[in-house]
């Protein structure tokens, strides 16, 4: 018997809510499949210093989000380039912009939705 799990939909819907009732940010870059779609979350504190997270299944079978490196010094343009070449080999993927005051509320944000 599977676990009921939250959509995908659902998830970006209260990152969104979460992120702007703490005065934050967040900009929907690409809509995904709305029951089932991957996530990739660019995190940004005060408009600065992008970092791209994904989601992935950890050893229990949890979904934990892990941060994708692309280089020491990744630039906005370096990280659109990675999602948009993302969304076209999966269509399904979901690609949400949160910009936060820190990295405490970032991470804080990351943790709830484990």
């Amino acid at each position: 018997m599977t676990e009921p799990r939250l959509t995908s939909q659902l998830r970006i819907s209260a990152l969104q809510k979460l992120t702007e009732a703490d005065g934050g940010f967040a900009t929907l870059l690409h809509k995904g499949d709305p029951t089932s779609g991957a996530i990739l979350l660019v995190g940004q504190i005060k408009g600065r210093d992008p970092v791209l997270f994904e989601r992935y299944p950890a050893l229990d079978g949890s979904l934990t989000w892990h941060r994708v490196t692309l280089s020491l010094l990744a630039e906005d343009a370096e990280i659109t380039k990675y999602w948009k070449t993302r969304t076209r080999r999966d269509p399904d993927l979901w690609v949400l912009e949160l910009d936060v005051a820190s990295t405490e509320r970032l991470d804080g944000l990351l943790a709830a939705d484990s």
